[in-house]
């Protein structure tokens, strides 16, 4: 599962997601927009139907990805641990999160049932510096009740991932400004999600 505001959907998004499902051999990756989420500001954020149609376009052509509008069909903020609820018993679910997002975890409704329903798997952004062992890292594993960090993908562990995946330069923020200026967003994204923002006339400034 990859969770996300999308906001809007990237390229970045997809090669992360596109290099931890091959290097550790997922099924599938599921896309889930959030309608509300709960720790990003409404500022900039479109509707959610508009960035779930987004994320449909952006992983149409990929046959491992697919979409899930779970978070959208209920009311109130989007929970990570109601969605893994609800999506539990299906598969064995991996939660992909960044690292910065990894060091948030306990601001996180029921953190630990989080770790308990979802093998966490963290990926440091490209030049960024993630100490696993450093204190905070240590505090989150440990306030979890989880092992240490793995670079392999066993079965048998609940220990977290960690995946050295790459990424690329791209900014959700840069994006939603160039729209709202008329600039450029090619080669930061699908060109379907782009047709898109374009169609609707996203991100631009209210006259």
């Amino acid at each position: 599962m990859f969770g996300g505001s999308f906001n809007p959907i990237h390229l970045g998004h997809l090669l992360v997601a596109d290099e931890v499902r091959e290097r550790l051999a997922l099924d599938r990756v599921l896309f889930v927009p959030a309608a509300v989420p709960p720790h990003k500001p409404a500022g900039e954020l479109v509707p959610a139907s508009h960035r779930f149609e987004m994320t449909c376009l952006a992983v149409a052509t990929h046959p491992q990805f697919a979409v899930s509008d779970v978070e959208l069909s209920r009311p109130g903020p989007s929970y990570t641990v109601d969605t893994l609820r609800a999506l539990g018993g299906r598969d064995e679910l991996h939660l992909l999160l960044g690292s910065e997002t990894f060091l948030d975890l306990l601001g996180w409704k029921a953190p630990r049932e989080v770790a308990s329903l979802a093998r966490l798997v963290v990926v440091p952004r490209t030049g960024e510096g993630f100490d696993p062992e450093a204190p905070a890292a240590q505090k989150v594993l440990r306030e979890l009740g989880l092992p240490a960090f793995t670079g392999t993908a066993s079965r048998e562990s609940r220990a977290p991932i960690l995946v050295g995946a790459a990424s690329l330069p791209i900014s959700g923020s840069d994006l939603r400004r160039r729209a709202r200026e008329g600039r450029s967003l090619a080669y930061r994204m699908p060109e379907a999600v782009i047709a898109y923002i374009r169609h609707h006339g996203l991100y631009r400034a209210e006259e």
